[in-house]
């Protein structure tokens, strides 16, 4: 082995060249000072909070067959048959005192009557929607149905009268429309450019 063939076990420590003398640029990789030199720095766009706190609507951009409206509560004749006694009128609020239909967030919900079921007492039904079926039973039975596309009437819209000025039959009535008078402005006029007469040169022949 000869001299110049020696390795030492520990190499000596390279200098790692970082910011503008290296491979990376500025911080190199260490960050910034204090929330970026702090002075009032936002880290995120106030934006984006902003929209993160409106809910979003489930279902609608899921689903194009999901309707808009809310789907009433459907309830049978079945179940009015026996919580109301002849001659009841039913509404959704009596519905609700009678514990047949529940309050949504604290609001009387759409309701709807179906068929299922027969009727053999006389009810008076306003406010609610209802199947035909269903309708025909309760008429047959003696009952009424108001529903609430039947609450709807149409007021008559009332035409506003114009009134017409009087025409004067006579020219001589109306009156004359004084017309301003203009000044008239004198124009003054520069001095006339005297013309002189040519002069032509005879041509000796």
């Amino acid at each position: 082995m000869q001299t110049h063939q020696l390795k030492r076990n520990n190499p000596n420590m390279k200098r790692t060249i970082v910011a503008r003398g290296g491979k990376r640029g500025k911080t190199a990789g260490r960050g910034g000072k204090g929330q970026s030199a702090r002075a009032g720095n936002k880290r995120r766009p106030e934006w984006r909070d902003i929209i993160k706190r409106v809910p979003k609507l489930r279902g609608r951009g899921i689903s194009p067959q999901k309707s808009i409206t809310d789907k009433p509560v459907v309830i049978n004749l079945a179940a009015i048959e026996v919580a109301f006694s002849a001659n009841d009128s039913i509404t959704p609020s009596i519905l609700i005192e009678k514990g047949l239909v529940d309050t949504i967030s604290g609001r009387i919900p759409k309701v709807k009557i179906l068929g299922d079921g027969e009727v053999t007492k006389v009810f008076k039904i306003s406010g609610l929607y209802i199947s035909e079926s269903a309708k025909l039973k309760i008429e047959k039975a003696g009952g009424s149905v108001i529903t609430v596309v039947e609450k709807i009437i149409a007021k008559p819209v009332k035409v506003a009268s114009v009134k017409q000025a009087p025409i004067t039959k006579d020219i001589s009535d109306a009156k004359e429309v004084k017309t301003p008078k203009v000044s008239k402005v004198k124009l003054e006029k520069g001095p006339k450019s005297e013309k002189k007469p040519l002069k032509v040169e005879s041509q000796k022949a």
